[in-house]
């Protein structure tokens, strides 16, 4: 068994004539003076915090962030095989799509077709990007230029960009060859037909 050491007299005497003037000091003050002090508190806390938010906010607009990219309302929309962006054509094409956004500042987003390369199968796929309101379409691989060129004719507001061939004589049509230089073709079309948005 452990014994609790009793405090060394200079600490111990210290000690209580603090408490002892705590408490006296306590007592001499009288319920109106408390009720006072507790009221005087509140009034600083709430200046304080009035004073910080006020400060806080100078009635300026935010600074927008250097490094966002402010986008247009106009979309760019690719669609793809089921092999989308990842390699051959497709991928270039989404270069130039991405480097004619950077000059336009459209939006540009893809839709791959999934299951069999049709132009049955494609059609839904096209659709949905209509349906998004994309306002260019490109197309890459056989059965989605194919399906984008029959709805060419239908949909006068849209810009077509149509990769490897299968153009139409619409004047919303733009047809750009596969191979070299596909990319800065495509950024170049993209950009014409963003222009003639506006």
């Amino acid at each position: 068994m452990s014994q609790a050491r009793p405090a060394p007299p200079e600490r111990a005497g210290r000690g209580a004539a603090v408490g002892r003037a705590v408490v006296t000091r306590l007592r001499a003050l009288r319920g109106r003076t408390v009720v006072l002090a507790a009221v005087a508190a509140a009034v600083v806390a709430g200046v304080v915090v009035t004073v910080v938010l006020l400060s806080d906010g100078d009635g300026r607009p935010p600074v927008p962030d250097t490094r966002a990219r402010h986008y247009t309302e106009v979309d760019a929309c690719l669609l793809t095989d089921e092999k989308g962006i990842t390699g051959g054509t497709a991928a270039e094409v989404w270069q130039g799509m991405q480097d004619a956004s950077l000059k336009t500042h459209a939006r540009v987003s893809y839709g791959q077709v999934i299951g069999a390369q049709s132009t049955g199968n494609a059609r839904p796929f096209l659709n949905s990007l209509l349906q998004r309101s994309c306002d260019v379409v490109l197309a890459v691989g056989r059965p989605e230029v194919t399906v984008a060129a029959q709805s060419a004719p239908t949909h006068k507001k849209v810009g077509f960009v149509l990769v490897g061939g299968g153009g139409t004589a619409a004047a919303n049509v733009t047809t750009v060859s596969a191979g070299d230089g596909v990319r800065a073709d495509v950024a170049g079309a993209v950009e014409r037909a963003v222009a003639g948005r506006d």
